[in-house]
């Protein structure tokens, strides 16, 4: 599966972004879904994940209550909708796709990714 992620970009510090994922494919209900994003110099972490039928999600304690992630599996789109954004969250966003098992929170568990997209926050 082929991953397209969009929706990144420039906002201050309390703005929203929402982030998509497009994949490719005619299996993407087959698919869990992760976010991870990757700051300058630091090590790529999970943001969220959804499961294939989109009843189960995972969020990183430093973005619950302010993340959201949701999917149309009628679309192939995955989507990050992040409020209350602070200038931490500056990093490049990715998605990932993990055919089988569950949503993981270690990146070497997902199987495609998308080629990231970048989101600032500015103070």
């Amino acid at each position: 599966v082929q991953l397209q992620a969009s929706g990144g970009g420039l906002v201050q510090t309390g703005g929203s972004l929402r982030l998509s994922c497009a994949a490719s494919g005619r299996t993407f209900s087959g698919y869990n879904m992760g976010w991870f994003r990757q700051a300058l110099g630091k090590e790529r972490e999970i943001v969220a994940g959804i499961s294939g039928g989109g009843g189960s999600t995972y969020y990183a304690d430093s973005v619950k209550g302010r993340f959201t992630t949701s999917r149309d599996n009628a679309k192939n789109t995955v989507y990050l909708q992040m409020n209350s954004l602070k200038p931490e969250d500056t990093a490049a966003y990715y998605c990932a796709a993990r055919r089988n098992f569950a949503v993981s929170i270690l990146p070497k568990f997902y199987d495609f990714w998308g080629q990231g997209t970048l989101v600032t926050v500015s103070s």
